[in-house]
């Protein structure tokens, strides 16, 4: 494994240890969940610089629009949720109360 894809990897369990550890804010979350989709961004995108394929070329960029949906969607519920719950504390939301 090279050196390349052990710090991609590593910032992808990094990310993982984050969202797991670190559930006191939805934005942490969020951040966390944004920080593994990068990863994974980059390493597809560096497979397939290395594999020189033609097939897996817009693969990055398909990952790429679908994070970018994730985050804005992740973004609209935590305002939604900041608006009707005062804060944006993981422990306070409770969905099946409405």
């Amino acid at each position: 494994m090279s050196a390349i894809h052990l710090a991609l990897s590593m910032s992808f369990v990094m990310g993982a240890t984050g969202l797991v550890f670190n559930r006191t804010h939805l934005l942490s979350a969020l951040l966390c969940l944004e920080a593994m989709m990068l990863s994974l961004y980059l390493l597809l995108a560096v497979w397939s610089l290395q594999t020189d394929s033609a097939n897996f070329s817009a693969a990055p960029m398909f990952l790429l629009a679908f994070s970018a949906c994730e985050a804005s969607t992740g973004l609209a519920l935590m305002v939604a949720l900041t608006r009707t719950h005062g804060c944006d504390h993981v422990k306070n939301f409770n969905l099946l109360r409405c």
